[in-house]
């Protein structure tokens, strides 16, 4: 498949702003690794920084190059991801382990980040992806860059360590990834991540999104088992909103923490082509 080089995909100009654009910008780098195939579109599986990473491209690019990083499971429910591929979003994912959104995994974003905008001209504000643990990901890595995110997309996400692994509230929790969670942390035992104060739903991490007024879109079974809405994402949006951040729920109700997605992902991708692009003219 050969890439559109074309200018309308180096260029988005939505309202007289221009988004992803980059003076000076040159040839876009060709993808590392052979093409393979990923449900009918062209995937590249290359490594980075140590850990293996995938892109799967579009048929034909949206203008600006938009694209949707999702943190964790790649290929888990993927419907939301097929439906904005269809778009002209392109897909990555970098694997950095199962390390709960550590510093580690956060200087590994950084490089996967600024490799894809900057070598292969992707749009400078992303849509990341945060699917149950993945939450953790997308929202550590988004406070520490405000700027470059379109919005953030959570999927029944863990939104507070304490609920999910620690098994502190209503959830049992997993107690594996709560003793691989504080070492990968470098907590000093367990009291110290207990106390740990930047969740995805403490205010540390809320502030800088909701300053930038990142737009934010959560889907939840309201019973969920695993990572309850109430102790994860119920307080994430009330907080969000006294923050004056824009956020927006879909419950589904009676549904667990399993499937995710949505049977019909036209509402996701509408909220995000709007994060992304501004309101339809």
């Amino acid at each position: 498949m050969k890439l559109d080089l074309t200018a309308a995909h180096l260029l988005m100009v939505t309202g007289g702003i221009c988004a992803g654009a980059r003076e000076g910008a040159g040839e876009i780098a060709p993808w590392p690794g052979e093409a393979g195939e990923y449900h009918g579109y062209e995937r590249h599986d290359f490594t980075l920084d140590g850990c293996a990473c995938t892109v799967v491209l579009p048929t034909a690019a949206l203008p600006g190059r938009p694209w949707i990083w999702r943190a964790e499971f790649f290929d888990a429910f993927p419907q939301i991801d097929l439906a904005l591929l269809k778009e002209g979003f392109h897909l990555a994912y970098m694997n950095v382990g199962n390390t709960f959104g550590c510093p580690s995994a956060m200087a590994h974003f950084d490089v996967f980040y600024d490799t894809l905008v900057n070598r292969h001209e992707l749009m400078e504000r992303v849509v990341l992806e945060g699917l149950s643990r993945g939450g953790l990901y997308v929202y550590h890595w988004g406070a520490s860059h405000p700027d470059k995110v379109a919005c953030i997309l959570g999927d029944n996400p863990v939104c507070d360590i304490k609920s999910w692994p620690a098994g502190r509230g209503r959830a049992p929790g997993s107690p594996n990834d709560w003793k691989k969670l504080i070492a990968d942390y470098g907590f000093r035992d367990e009291a110290e991540a207990l106390a740990y104060d930047r969740n995805p739903l403490d205010w540390a991490i809320l502030k800088p999104l909701a300053e930038r007024r990142v737009p934010l879109l959560h889907i939840c079974g309201d019973a969920d088992e695993a990572v309850p809405y109430e102790e994860n994402t119920a307080i994430l949006r009330e907080r969000y909103e006294q923050l004056g951040g824009p956020i927006t729920v879909i419950i589904k109700p009676g549904q667990k923490h399993h499937p995710h997605g949505l049977e019909d992902p036209a509402p996701a991708v509408a909220f995000i082509r709007e994060a992304v692009y501004g309101k339809p003219r």
